[in-house]
């Protein structure tokens, strides 16, 4: 049985380098993000349910992520409809993941809102990546097309960082690749341990 690692923080704070770390030591990564990504693709599992709730989103490329961010944007109290939708897909395609991993001794969940949607339930423990305020606002604003009212809307639909920490098992600080190693290595040494010995969430 693997141990289920939950990998989460919010947007700028590395999480996706912090995953490439844990995948570059042999443990398998399913990340949240590119699964939506596959499930609205052509011929996605969940092409059919959103295109019945947002049919101008519906293109030949599969659901328009961007369009359909709008389209919320215009009515967000729909986003309850189209999560009702999306959510049970992508736990079906986590738990895919999971079952062809059962051999390894750790699988990684990388999941931005996995405190939002209550996946901390299914985890055995869960890394926080986390950074100060303001280096995750200079790397996020450095993206393009991004803007400070962006990263604000964005900010207030995830939780804030100290909520995260405190409910971590284990928090990786990313203000710099050393200490975000040094704590990827530390976190696989104590899940290495005796199931007795080791955090668990």
């Amino acid at each position: 049985m693997s141990y289920l690692l939950g990998l989460t923080g919010g947007i700028g704070m590395g999480k996706t380098t912090t995953a490439a770390m844990f995948a570059a030591q042999g443990v398998p990564v399913w990340d949240a993000d590119a699964a939506v990504h596959r499930l609205y693709a052509p011929g996605g599992a969940a092409v059919p349910g959103v295109g019945a709730l947002f049919p101008s989103a519906v293109t030949a490329a599969g659901i328009d992520r961007k369009l359909l961010s709008q389209l919320l944007a215009a009515a967000p109290r729909r986003l309850a409809e189209l999560e009702a939708v999306v959510h049970p897909l992508v736990a079906d395609d986590r738990a895919a993941f999971v079952a062809a991993h059962a051999d390894a001794p750790v699988v990684l969940l990388d999941i931005p809102l996995l405190f939002e949607t209550g996946a901390e339930a299914q985890m055995d423990g869960v890394a926080v990546v986390s950074a100060p305020a303001e280096v995750q606002r200079e790397r996020v604003l450095s993206r393009p097309g991004m803007t400070p009212e962006t990263l604000d809307l964005i900010l207030s639909r995830q939780m804030p960082d100290a909520d995260k920490r405190a409910r971590a098992t284990w928090i990786i600080p990313t203000d710099s690749l050393q200490a975000a190693q040094a704590a990827v290595a530390g976190i696989l040494a104590d899940i290495a341990q005796d199931p007795q010995d080791r955090p668990h969430a």
